[in-house]
């Protein structure tokens, strides 16, 4: 992994923290939320960045930061298919 990627990937996590923050505690954010708000063009470039901001997820869920779900519950990010959604820890 080069520098550049850690520091994305530092990038991501801190925009998942940051975007939750402003929020409800019980609203959840999509990581294209995270991808957009790293991003920095204006085109949609932001997609290159959607599987770095779903692992942002994977490791924030690991380190107790994060609830990673799906329907609305709760899922194993290994078990996760598709789509998912970021909450704040219950």
């Amino acid at each position: 992994m080069t520098d550049r990627e850690r520091q994305t990937d530092r990038r991501l996590e801190r925009a998942i923290l940051e975007l939750l923050e402003r929020r409800s505690p019980s609203a959840t954010i999509c990581p294209s939320d995270a991808a957009r708000a790293v991003y920095e063009g204006d085109d949609d470039g932001w997609r290159a960045l959607m599987e770095p901001a779903r692992r942002a997820a994977r490791r924030l869920e690991t380190a107790g930061e994060v609830e990673i779900t799906q329907g609305g519950r709760p899922v194993s990010p290994a078990d996760a298919r598709g789509p998912i959604r970021i909450r704040r820890v219950r």
